[in-house]
C-alpha cells in the first residue's frame, strides 16, 4: 500500500508525522515542509516552511519557556500548532504523548486553543490536570482576559501566544517576540520579521508578494505596541464589519457579549444584508435562553449591537480548534 504520510503537505497520523520529522531534522539539506491551512475564511493556503525556520522557532520557544520538556499533543498533527508540538519534541529529544497520564518528563508543556481552555474551565476536565504543566500555551485566537484570570487563579500557568502558519506558529509570547523576531506596527497593521518566517505560498508567487515586503510579513491583524514594547492585538482587518456605514469591530462586540454570565461561548460575524450592507450577527452558546434584545443591551455603542442572534449548542470549530467562520455565515 502506498505511504500516505508526507511533509508536502504535512499529512498522516501523529506517529507517522513524528517519524518523518525526525528524518527531516537529521537530513543534510531537506526540502521545506508544507502546511495546508484551515481556510477559516474560505481561502486555504499551502505555507512553505524551511527547516531553518522551524528550528529557529523551536529553539526560541524552548529558551523562552525555560528549557526542553515533554509535550502533550492535544491538537491536530497536520496544522502548524500540532506540527510544532511534534517538532519541538524532536529538537528537545523528548517523546510527545497524547494523554496527560502518559507524561514522564520533569518539565511538561501543552498547547491549546482558547476554546479548549474555556471548556476545561467549564468542566470538560479537572483544571488540576492543567495546573501540573510548567506552561500551558494558548494561541490560535483571542484569549479573553477574564478566562486567563480564571485559569491563573486555579494555578494554571498560561502563556498566550501569537503567530500563524507563516511564522511557524507562535512567535510572540505574552506580547513579547521570541529571540530574533521583530514586531512593528505600520498603519495599525501588525507586521513581523525574523528567522521564523515562511518561504512563501506554494505555487503562488503573487499571493506571497502581496503579504511580504523587505523581509516583513503583513499579518492583516490590527494592534499596537505599548510603552514597554509589548504587542497588543486588537482584531483583524477583516473582522471589521461595515454595517449601515458604521465600522463595527467584531472582536470587541464579542468581548462585551461574553461578559454576560449566561453566555458560555460567543462569536460575532458579518453577513451580506440588502439593507445594512453587512448585518452584525451574534452566535451564542448560552447557559440558558437569551433573546436578541437582551444581547443588544450588552453592547455599547448601540450602533455596534447585533441585529441577529443565532443560538447554538457550541460554536462550530475547524479541526484546528478555530471558529469555523464560513459555517457560521452559512448558519446565519
Amino acid at each position: 500500500m502506498a505511504r500516505v504520510s508526507s511533509l508536502r503537505p504535512v499529512s498522516g497520523t501523529a506517529e507517522e508525522i513524528l517519524d518523518l520529522l525526525r528524518e527531516w531534522d537529521a537530513a543534510a539539506d531537506p526540502e521545506p515542509l508544507v502546511i495546508a491551512t484551515s481556510g477559516s475564511t474560505g481561502e486555504p493556503k499551502r505555507v512553505v516552511l524551511s527547516r531553518d525556520a522551524m528550528r529557529a522557532s523551536a529553539l526560541a520557544t524552548q529558551e523562552r519557556l525555560g528549557g526542553p520538556g515533554q509535550w502533550v499533543l492535544n491538537l491536530p498533527p497536520t496544522y502548524v500548532a500540532g506540527v510544532q508540538v511534534l517538532y519541538r519534541s524532536v529538537v528537545a529529544g523528548t517523546e510527545p504523548v497524547t494523554e496527560i497520564e502518559q507524561l514522564t518528563g520533569e518539565r511538561t508543556y501543552i498547547s491549546l486553543v482558547p476554546t479548549q481552555l474555556m471548556r476545561v474551565l467549564r468542566g470538560s476536565m479537572p483544571s488540576e490536570r492543567l495546573a501540573r504543566f510548567d506552561a500551558v500555551l494558548v494561541g490560535g485566537g483571542p484569549l479573553a482576559s477574564e478566562v486567563r484570570s480564571e485559569a491563573e487563579a486555579r494555578g494554571i500557568r498560561i502563556v498566550q501566544t501569537y503567530g500563524m502558519s507563516e511564522t511557524c506558529g507562535g512567535c510572540v509570547y505574552d506580547g513579547y517576540p521570541l529571540d530574533g523576531v521583530e514586531v512593528r506596527i505600520d498603519d495599525d497593521e501588525v507586521q513581523l520579521r525574523g528567522p521564523v518566517l515562511f518561504e512563501g505560498y506554494e505555487g503562488e508567487p503573487a499571493r506571497t508578494a502581496a503579504v511580504t515586503k523587505d523581509g516583513w510579513f503583513r499579518t492583516d491583524d490590527v494592534g499596537h505596541l505599548d510603552d514597554q514594547g509589548r504587542l497588543w492585538v486588537t482584531g483583524r482587518a477583516d473582522d471589521v464589519i461595515i454595517s449601515g456605514g458604521v465600522k463595527v469591530p467584531a472582536r470587541a462586540v464579542a468581548r462585551m457579549i461574553a461578559e454576560e454570565p449566561d453566555v458560555r461561548e460567543v462569536e460575532v460575524v458579518g453577513v451580506p444584508d440588502p439593507e445594512w450592507g453587512e448585518r452584525v450577527v451574534a452566535f451564542v452558546a448560552p447557559h440558558q435562553a437569551l433573546v436578541l434584545e437582551s444581547v443588544r443591551n450588552l453592547v455599547q455603542p448601540r450602533e455596534w449591537a447585533p441585529r441577529q442572534l443565532v443560538t447554538v449548542d457550541e460554536i462550530p470549530l475547524l479541526a484546528n480548534g478555530k471558529p469555523d467562520r464560513v459555517k457560521l455565515k452559512a448558519l446565519a
